[in-house]
């Protein structure tokens, strides 16, 4: 993926067990939410594939995705994560989203 002039950000996360279900959940209806509304943010949405929960979303710029991060219900789920998951994300510069397809991959390669 090309640098670009705006933001991706990208996680993947694993429940540690199945029972934290309804935690996450919680957690991330309320986290997606927020992202969808959230000032700089252009879009965000979620998938499961192959066992891993991933979100990816695009922002006007590093700065707005780092406003959000912990704030409101996002900063909830980040301080509560290591309760109930473990997981990558990733974040770069780049003109739009990658296809899901690439997204395990572009985690893979990118992701801390």
């Amino acid at each position: 993926m090309d640098e670009g002039s705006r933001y991706v950000s990208i996680t993947g996360l694993r429940l540690n067990h199945w029972r934290h279900w309804p935690r996450f959940a919680w957690h991330a209806s309320r986290s997606m939410k927020q992202a969808r509304a959230a000032e700089g943010c252009l879009s965000a949405e979620a998938r499961s594939i192959g066992g891993m929960f991933y979100t990816v979303s695009l922002w006007q710029n590093e700065r707005a995705m780092r406003r959000f991060l912990y704030q409101g219900a996002h900063g909830k789920a980040a301080r509560d994560f290591d309760n109930f998951a473990t997981g990558l994300t990733a974040g770069f510069a780049a003109d739009a989203a990658p296809a899901w397809d690439e997204v395990p991959g572009v985690l893979k390669e990118r992701g801390s």
